[in-house]
């Protein structure tokens, strides 16, 4: 069954319980997004919103992931993160009354939206989790399970083709000896996709644990319709693709060299960082030294990326990011830490020592952290995720990584945020040095050689050294034994971005969008959890290096909870292409039209992609005409905006519903908020009262995150009750319920009266079937009176029987009416009468 994009979380969107367990599959035609047939797509109705930093829900199962709505900020004190919660004396599930019409509002939006596109070109999960975006050409290739894909950026789904390249047979059959897993393994994965030159794309695969590598024919010019594996020029993976799928794993290609981190055998265990491929006539094979543990220690790549140090191109360097084990002192145990590390590009290896190793290698901790107030941290320290945002420095990106605790107690995930001249301020300054195993790692106060161990061979610093080769002996064995740096490299503002903790689920991936508002720029973030949703961030500076972090939109992309493995952005298409290991689909990065038709919903929203045009909630561009455009991201502050328009400023103009409650029983006010950020107060005027009071929950009154719930109604509970939210300054009314209570004794009154009709109406109509069996018995001399009785007792119990089935009853009126249109005749013979 092909992926589809599912259960849209519109950040406007009413919050609806979670689909009952067993719920069964509809179909909803994808020919509204982007499609040409049908689909299986989950009911309509979104999941229940995960609270961040909540605890287990009431009933101790945990808190369900899903729709998260506008504006979401976690750990504002006195702010609840998620609207109204339950009190803790409610032993009732309450439901909303509106759940039916939400759904069917839920399922329009995601049909009409046409803002998320699966790809239907595969009929089964072909683990998409290598991505290359070409922006200049306007196309995208997609390696999956014995597969590569070319698709176009604007529409995936559109004259796309692919290339099929299985695993050769052999090796699929000794990858099952082996032990591995048929359909998950011994297959060949497509880990590597590469820009060689203009013309030719390298491309890697793990060839059932057996790594293969060729070259892809794109053809000159974009018209060109070439799309072919060169298979004729294939050669060995090995050191260049990981042996297994899953194998955490890093590659870039830079100047026609191939820079990677993988694992080196077939058990995943022994890792490198390695330089191949190259131009013929400078071809130099480089990797790290294995005859030292603190290089790489059961290293898991992330990213690679080429990254000028310097105006002099002899300066450029690879930056790699990385996880690895660790072990301090005498104790056995290893700990995960983030490390990032360094080559140059024109690294040649050693002359007499380290020859075709590294001799610049270097490498630093990432550490992302949470301080404490007793001076302990809470540390994030297996990184999951790396990207780079681009800036107007090519020198100077600003560095975003995802980090996710090791603790199995404490769960949680962070982004924390990273400056190039802070990384390289490590790598100038002090080397850690070790003794031994057993030793801890110090700060090395000895002499440090000539040049500099790490850095780069270059004439504008010594025109004697023109290569790696030329270092002097002294230099290469200091960086052999010491290749650490002792001090850490911390994110800006010394505390994550964004964290999320007590969830369950982990961030997997992110890409960021630097976008201009009217107020400033904004760095958006997107990113991917291991539950398959798409989370939408945007931080927001306040004073004193505060953040806030504002949870624009959480989408469910997938049908189950997958970890999406890849995503790319592209920013000429203003779209999101994220891959998981059952589905790859193209998402927009923006849906204005979502957050409501009036200009403060709109405000509200503090989406930097949004603002009010005067007629709408749609996308912004930066204009010479200041208030053509009503936005305001930092604060979201609709009054200050939206003054001079009606509806920003109308408190009153809420739908206005009359309901009846009985004395003594429960009723539920219902009243959904548009955003999450929103605070809900009740209030209320009673009868003949001209002031209102606000509600304060009790053990009779009881406030959801649908409504209220009153129980055991009273006869004071009656009047205007006005259900407001208020988000920063902007309050409104939602609706307005007039509440009549009726008394329980007018009530019981009432059920008498019509009980007593009732009875009356069934002596009637019994006395009428009893007249007419008397004359049925006068004509009918041969009718004895124990049939009669006999008839009776039969009557007696049909009516019994069909007194509570309507739906019964009314196929036998309709019976008795057919009986009469064709057999007239009969109606005028007596009943059941036995001759």
């Amino acid at each position: 069954k092909p992926p589809s994009c599912l259960e849209r979380a519109f950040p406007r969107h009413p919050r609806l319980p979670k689909a009952p367990a067993g719920a069964s599959l509809s179909a909803c035609p994808l020919a509204a997004l982007g499609g040409g047939s049908s689909a299986p797509c989950l009911p309509a109705w979104p999941l229940r919103p995960q609270l961040p930093g909540s605890a287990r829900a009431a009933g101790g199962s945990a808190a369900q992931p899903g729709l998260r709505l506008r504006g979401t900020r976690a750990g504002a004190p006195g702010r609840r993160a998620a609207g109204p919660q339950p009190s803790s004396s409610s032993s009732l599930p309450v439901q909303a009354p509106g759940k039916e019409r939400g759904r069917e509002e839920f399922t329009a939006d995601l049909l009409l939206s046409n803002s998320c596109i699966p790809f239907l070109g595969s009929s089964e999960g072909l683990d998409f989790q290598t991505l290359l975006l070409d922006e200049e050409r306007g196309r995208l290739l997609l390696g999956a399970k014995d597969h590569i894909f070319l698709l176009s950026l604007v529409d995936i789904n559109k004259n796309f083709k692919k290339i099929y390249w299985p695993a050769a047979k052999e090796r699929v059959e000794l990858c099952k000896l082996a032990g591995k897993d048929a359909n998950t393994e011994c297959a060949n994965f497509i880990r590597v996709l590469q820009p060689y030159n203009k013309t030719h794309i390298y491309v890697c695969g793990t060839g059932a644990f057996h790594p293969i590598c060729g070259y892809i024919d794109l053809g000159v010019y974009k018209e060109d319709i070439i799309f072919k594996l060169d298979t004729h020029n294939l050669e060995s993976g090995r050191l260049k693709c990981p042996f297994d799928p899953l194998q955490p794993f890093a590659s870039v290609l830079a100047d026609e060299n191939l820079y990677s981190g993988t694992a080196y055998d077939f058990l995943g265990k022994e890792t490198a960082f390695t330089r191949s491929l190259g131009p013929p006539n400078n071809h130099h094979y480089i990797r790290t030294d294995i005859s030292e543990y603190y290089w790489l220690n059961g290293a898991k790549f992330i990213g690679t990326f080429p990254i000028p140090d310097t105006y002099n191109p002899d300066d450029d360097k690879i930056y790699f990011f990385f996880r690895e084990s660790s072990q301090e002192g005498s104790t056995s145990d290893k700990t995960i830490i983030s490390r990032v590390g360094r080559v140059c590009k024109n690294d040649a290896g050693g002359q007499r020592s380290l020859i075709n190793k590294w001799t610049t290698f270097l490498k630093a901790r990432l550490i992302c952290s949470i301080p404490g107030s007793d001076g302990a941290d809470t540390y994030f320290d297996e990184l999951q995720d790396i990207y780079l945002l681009p800036t107007r420095d090519e020198r100077n990106p600003v560095v975003y990584g995802v980090f996710t605790t090791t603790s199995s107690i404490f769960k949680g995930s962070a982004v924390c945020v990273y400056s190039m001249a802070d990384i390289r301020a490590v790598f100038n300054g002090p080397y850690a040095h070790k003794e031994s195993v057993d030793h801890r790692w110090v700060q090395y106060d000895g002499r440090i050689p000539y040049p500099r161990p790490g850095t780069c061979p270059s004439k504008t610093y010594d025109p004697l050294i023109k290569s790696t080769r030329d270092f002097p002996d002294e230099v290469i064995s200091f960086i052999k034994r010491h290749s650490v740096m002792y001090k850490s490299v911390y994110p800006v503002a010394g505390r994550p971005t964004l964290k999320r903790i007590n969830v369950d689920y982990k961030l997997t991936q992110i890409v960021v969008d630097r976008v201009i508002a009217e107020d400033g720029q904004y760095d958006v973030m997107f990113l991917g959890t291991d539950i398959g949703t798409v989370l939408k961030v945007v931080s927001i500076s306040k004073e004193k290096w505060n953040m806030e972090e504002v949870v624009l939109e959480e989408l469910q992309i997938f049908k189950h909870p997958l970890v999406i493995l890849n995503m790319e952005l592209s920013l000429k298409q203003q779209q999101l292409y994220i891959g998981s290991r059952d589905g790859f689909v193209q998402l927009s990065l923006h849906r204005c039209d979502t957050y409501g038709k009036a200009c403060a919903d709109c405000c509200l929203a503090r989406d930097p992609y949004c603002a009010w045009d005067g007629n709408a909630c749609s996308r912004y561009a930066p204009t010479s005409k200041r208030r053509a455009r009503r936005q305001d991201v930092k604060y979201g502050d609709p009054i200050t905006q939206c003054w001079d328009i009606e509806d920003s400023i109308s408190q009153e103009t809420a739908d206005e519903k009359v309901i009846f409650g009985i004395e003594f029983n429960s009723t539920f006010l219902e009243c959904i908020p548009k955003s999450q950020q929103a605070t809900i107060k009740w209030y209320i005027q009673r009868s003949g009262d001209e002031h209102r009071e606000e509600l304060k929950p009790d053990e009779r009154i009881i406030k959801t995150e649908y409504g209220l719930l009153i129980r055991s109604l009273q006869k004071k509970d009656s009047g205007m009750y006005y259900c407001k939210a208020q988000e920063h300054t902007f309050i409104h009314t939602i609706v307005k319920l007039t509440l009549n209570v009726i008394e329980n004794e007018q009530m019981e009154n009432t059920q008498r009266a019509e009980h007593e009709e009732g009875q009356v109406k069934d002596l009637l109509a019994e006395s009428r079937l009893r007249y007419k069996d008397y004359i049925q018995i006068l004509s009918s001399p041969n009718f004895s009176l124990d049939q009669y009785c006999e008839q009776m007792w039969h009557r007696e119990k049909r009516r019994q029987r069909n007194k509570g089935s309507p739906k019964w009853k009314h196929m036998q009126e309709m019976k008795k009416k057919r009986n009469r249109r064709h057999h007239r005749d009969l109606d005028e013979l007596p009943r059941a009468v036995a001759t």
